[in-house]
């Protein structure tokens, strides 16, 4: 079984589908061969941090906004995680991206992609500084440089693949080609997605 995984930095949701699928996938005795790939949710964004997040979903829903932003903090938290919706501010992750597949040649995808997401969810680093990407990458890939340019293909290349898809948000899990689902399912739901 292939399972690919659909996520960018600046969703919650992605965070806490990481945490989620790797409940689901302890002890399983067929585990899936698993393939992360990149979709950016603001392909427009600049690199210079603007309202942060709790900001922008205000604008986006309105006075449904707190009921959302808390919904969001508790979900988080269930699972262990501190999501600073008032530091984060959303930036462009192409360059993010960019660092999260060079990890991945590196055989150290996961570890780069949850030091992103807690660098920009709990921390609210700007990720698409590329100073702060540099500390970051020299933390979890000290002396491995990321070349100018390096990888952006391959980051058009899983975009390119989420259209073929039919991937349009994220977390989505797409297993053996089928259809996307939703990746921020409960641990249960998902294990019973991975082993029929």
């Amino acid at each position: 079984m292939k399972l690919e995984i659909y996520a960018d930095i600046l969703c919650p949701w992605c965070y806490i589908g990481k945490r989620r699928l790797s409940r689901a996938l302890e002890g399983l005795a067929d585990p899936p061969e698993i393939v992360w790939r990149s979709f950016e949710l603001d392909p427009g964004a600049g690199r210079a941090p603007g309202p942060t997040a709790e900001e922008a979903m205000r604008q986006w829903w309105g006075e449904r906004a707190p009921a959302r932003t808390e919904l969001i903090r508790t979900t988080g938290a269930a699972d262990g995680l501190e999501l600073n919706l008032h530091l984060a501010r959303p930036v462009s992750t192409f360059d993010a991206h960019r660092l999260w597949k060079l990890g991945q040649e590196h055989g150290k995808g996961e570890e780069m992609m949850e030091r992103l997401l807690r660098a920009y969810h709990t921390e609210g680093a700007n990720i698409a500084d590329p100073e702060v990407l540099d500390a970051l990458r020299e933390e979890v890939l000290p002396g491995v440089p990321l070349p100018e340019g390096a990888y952006a293909e391959e980051v058009r290349d899983d975009e390119r693949r989420a259209a073929t898809q039919g991937v349009t948000g994220v977390p989505s899990l797409v297993i053996d080609g089928a259809g996307p689902v939703s990746g921020v399912q409960p641990p249960e739901a998902i294990r019973r997605l991975l082993t029929g």
